[in-house]
């Protein structure tokens, strides 16, 4: 099967949450054939190819807050989806949001969809590069889901080189020819030649000259993260490389709310999701414009492959 003849594969998410709904709305209007994953009997109706991963009572569905048998659910759509992703038999996974507390809950350690799914393709963590691309800023992070203290051992030439150069790739594939891409810093004026932290002067500054010499890509940095952060927001770079999560979500939702998409970016496949949470106290009047733009956004990225 041709990736243009390929369906997306969209598991729900949580079941409690607003991502059976925002996965019905959008995938209904998507004009590309996708692929539901969860539980059949809430996803019935919509016309839609239906993956059953279980049916779950009433309390799991009404719960509005994450329980251990709604943690195994999404959990098990997930999983499903990747499983026909790993087979080749889907254009890319869409994902709705999950919650971490309640895949925990049930049992299993989970930090985040972005790291899972690594771990399901036989990565490492550090194989993969979080990516929230939107209309105004596209942002790559060095560093996913960790406390703020651990960030700075975390800092490491090889990660910040990855993450520069898979926004790189991410951009080219989006039509940027030989794409401008800014490195936020680490700390205060970067450093201030190490006034500040040593970070951006030894670590990153080697790793912006090594992904250099593999990319056409135009590089700049360590740069301030707020200059970094109002480049881009100008349209004066295509890009930005942040260190860490908030200093990318920050900036992303600011300028893109609603807009932006998550993407998982070294994988296997393409994987992109919402920039939104579960959000249980909107469930029945979810807005469904984010899982519209993960959609046009797995779509787009993997154009160039049909």
């Amino acid at each position: 099967m041709s990736l243009a003849k390929k369906p997306l594969l969209v598991p729900t998410g949580d079941p409690a949450g607003v991502g059976p709904e925002i996965s019905l709305k959008a995938a209904g209007g998507c004009g590309w054939p996708c692929v539901l994953f969860g539980d059949a009997a809430r996803l019935a109706g919509s016309g839609l190819e239906i993956v059953d991963t279980g049916a779950l009572p009433e309390a799991v569905v009404s719960a509005a807050g994450p329980t251990d048998a709604g943690g195994r659910a999404q959990l098990a759509a997930l999983d499903a989806a990747i499983d026909r992703a790993l087979a080749g038999e889907g254009r890319a996974i869409v994902t709705a949001p999950t919650s971490k507390a309640a895949i925990e809950r049930s049992g299993v350690a989970f930090t985040g969809q972005t790291e899972h799914l690594a771990r399901r393709a036989g990565l490492a963590d550090d194989d993969v590069t979080m990516m929230f691309l939107g209309p105004r800023l596209r942002v790559a992070l060095a560093t996913t889901h960790l406390s703020l203290r651990a960030v700075p051992d975390a800092i490491t030439v090889p990660r910040v080189k990855r993450a520069i150069l898979h926004l790189a790739d991410a951009l080219t594939r989006l039509g940027y020819a030989r794409p401008s891409i800014v490195v936020g810093a680490l700390n205060p004026h970067a450093g201030e030649d190490g006034l500040f932290g040593t970070e951006d002067r030894d670590v990153i500054a080697a790793a912006i000259a090594a992904a250099r010499s593999e990319t056409d890509a135009r590089v700049s940095g360590p740069t301030g993260a707020e200059t970094a952060f109002r480049r881009a927001s100008a349209g004066e770079v295509d890009g930005v490389v942040a260190m860490f999560h908030d200093q990318a979500t920050i900036a992303s939702k600011l300028l893109d709310w609603g807009e932006a998409v998550n993407v998982t970016w070294g994988l296997p496949f393409v994987r992109t999701s919402v920039d939104h949470g579960v959000a249980y106290d909107a469930v029945g009047r979810a807005d469904p414009a984010g899982m519209e733009a993960a959609l046009r956004m797995a779509l787009a990225l993997t154009e160039g492959e049909r």
